[in-house]
């Protein structure tokens, strides 16, 4: 026996015992891990996208006897038990035409409980998904507009318990609006007039394709790799969004090029960036193992800012392609929707898809090597700006993930929120660098990425792995303290952030009185003044201009009385403006009286003296000219 099969041996066994552990969490019942008798038969209609509404059907062939329905509750990705069932309603099951009385679980809200008369060898299902209307993430938030729709199929399914989700067969249809085209990893079957029936998969393959659609779409192949295309699908509120010039198409394509040298081998049969341009939806990427959920704003391709400021969305999200669908942290390979996932290791799952994304973001030419280092200097500064990590290590962020991600943006700084993503980049340059150093340059990060991702070949496959994997792997790269020193920075409660990878890579964090292009395209992105750095607050510049949204704890803005919530509504005696606000801190610098704030706190209104004399602070990256540049090695191209 061959180690490749020794190693899927070793696998099924461990997932299956992983299974059989999960299967059996109170409330969950055990999965089997073998074909579900008959397949699934799903219709979604999206013709009333002006009002929102999904109109479902679905059949579930079932035998006699107690039957739990689950909705899906854990959706892979967004790290939390975020399943949108609220949207739900209208729901009727009926057999042969009789309607099924069923009842909710009184534990578990997202489990239907019914029994199944004798005789009966299907049911069906008919109900309406609400589609959200504002507020809330992932996808909570706003996924329609009257020209686009972005369809999750984890909303709009049921299934039955007892089976993994992989073992479940499904076959799906949409049926769209006149003159409305779309894009999905899902491989189409049949079209008849406005419905689209897909090939039959399994019910957690339809959960990771998912599909958008719209009036304004756009096609473009961007390569291959081997055989396998890599497609982009866009959808747009406008046509003249759809435009990209072909220096955009140009980076896209070294994108897939870079990626494909990185990681050596890849798991999809074919890949599609489904990619949604509006200012009307919510704002994210959702990664799935062949095809990525990519919304951003409607002039991303046509506002040179914008483009800079999200460059990095479509690489974090291929990224996940290899780290986070194809090999996964076993608390996250959960056999179904409804067991409860372990995010221990999004410091791995996040964070190094986050640095990995970053690079090659520079790799493909959508940074220069100055935008890269000032990317580098925005992360860099943030966490040294978060004195929440004297109190929660990284390792309690990832742990306490699915409380952090709905969490309030309010005092994020001294809350900490979900930034695994930002401190786990920083903590993976820390290894990158330090095998770099260690090796004499002769090895490096990109060697354990080939190590640990480059593995099984082409083949479609979920490969958990522990806190146990990363060490060995890193190792066998290059030998070293590896578990002592992640657990090192992992519960650390150290104040300065972990910055010993930048200072390594031969640059160190410093301040200038200017933003760089990278960090006013981010304000611009999400309609922000970041004045963080300075007199300690970050407010909205967009509908809700001069509202404070953040405060740094015991900064400047904090001993003023400051807080979140509070509106600025004049500045040293003048209606606030954002350029007013900026014009005060320059002109207080050195200066001993204080900057006066008018500020009205719900109803009331009330005078701040805010004592600040140091002058304007943006990050920026200065060179230690006796370390070698390793930060720049990192970013260029590869062949």
């Amino acid at each position: 026996m061959n180690h490749r099969i020794l190693f899927t041996a070793a696998l099924s066994a461990l997932i299956a015992t992983f299974s059989a552990r999960a299967g059996n969490s109170r409330g969950v019942e055990a999965a089997l891990d073998q074909p579900y008798p008959g397949t699934l038969a799903l219709t979604v209609d999206l013709r009333d996208v002006t009002r929102k509404i999904f109109r479902v059907r679905e059949t579930i062939p079932v035998k006699a006897g107690a039957l739990t329905l689950y909705y899906p509750k854990w959706i892979p990705g967004e790290h939390g038990p975020t399943g949108t069932i609220d949207g739900v309603t209208g729901l009727k099951i009926s057999a042969g035409g009789r309607p099924l009385e069923w009842r909710r679980d009184l534990e578990d809200p997202f489990s239907l409980r019914l029994d199944v008369p004798a005789g009966v060898s299907s049911l069906d299902l008919e109900f309406q998904f609400l589609s959200p209307g504002a507020g809330g993430a992932f996808g909570g938030s706003v996924s329609v507009t009257p020209r686009l729709v972005d369809l999750e199929w984890n909303q709009v399914a049921f299934y039955p318990s007892g089976y993994v989700a992989r073992q479940i067969p499904i076959q799906a249809s949409v049926k769209l609006p006149d003159h409305w085209e779309y894009g999905t990893a899902l491989e189409p079957m049949q079209t008849s007039g406005e419905t689209v029936r897909f090939k039959p998969t399994s019910f957690e393959g339809l959960v990771d394709s998912p599909l958008i659609a719209g009036l304004h779409y756009k096609h473009i192949e961007l390569a291959r790799v081997g055989s396998r295309p890599v497609e982009l699908d866009i959808v747009a509120d406008r046509p003249g969004n759809l435009v990209l010039s072909d220096e955009q198409i140009k980076q896209q394509h070294a994108l897939i090029e870079q990626a494909a040298v990185l990681f050596g081998e890849h798991h999809f049969q074919h890949y599609n960036f489904l990619l949604t341009l509006s200012d009307n939806t919510g704002h994210f990427g959702l990664e799935h193992h062949q095809s990525s959920d990519d919304r951003i704003d409607a002039e991303f391709f046509t506002d040179k800012d914008l483009y800079l400021a999200g460059a990095g969305l479509m690489p974090h999200e291929y990224v996940h392609s290899w780290n986070g669908k194809f090999r996964r942290p076993i608390g996250l390979a959960t056999p179904h929707y409804n067991v409860p996932m372990k995010d221990e290791l999004l410091w791995v799952y996040e964070g190094l898809t986050t640095y990995l994304g970053e690079v090659l973001t520079a790799r493909a030419g959508m940074y220069t090597p100055e935008q890269y280092r000032d990317s580098l200097a925005t992360i860099a500064a943030m966490m040294q700006y978060r004195p929440g990590r004297s109190w929660r290590p990284l390792q309690d962020t990832a742990d306490a993930a699915a409380i952090l991600y709905p969490a309030p943006r309010a005092w994020s700084n001294w809350r900490r929120d979900v930034d695994f993503y930002q401190e786990g980049a920083l903590l993976w340059l820390d290894i990158d660098t330090r095998i770099r150093e260690l090796s004499n340059g002769k090895r490096s990060l990109d060697d354990f990425v080939r190590a640990f991702y480059g593995i099984n070949g082409d083949k479609r496959l979920v490969v958990p792995y522990d806190f146990d994997d990363i060490v060995s792997t890193l190792n066998t790269v290059q030998p070293f303290e590896w578990s002592h020193f992640l657990r090192e920075r992992l519960d650390s409660t150290e104040p300065d952030a972990p910055l010993d990878g930048l200072n390594r890579g031969g640059w160190k964090l410093g301040f200038v009185d200017a933003p760089s292009d990278y960090f006013k395209g981010a304000e611009k992105r999400r309609k922000t003044l970041n004045l963080l750095y300075s007199i300690g607050i970050t407010l909205d510049n967009g509908e809700g201009k001069g509202r404070i949204t953040d405060v740094l704890w015991n900064g400047p803005g904090f001993a003023a009385g400051l807080a979140p919530g509070m509106k600025i509504v004049a500045v040293d005696g003048e209606a606030y403006s954002a350029e007013r606000l900026k014009e005060a801190i320059k002109d207080a610098e050195g200066e001993k009286a204080p900057i006066e704030l008018l500020i009205q706190n719900l109803d009331y209104y009330t005078t701040i003296k805010l004592d600040y004399h140091e002058g304007p602070k943006y990050p920026k990256l200065i060179r230690i000219s006796a370390t070698p540049d390793r930060i720049s090695n990192i970013a260029k191209a590869r062949k």
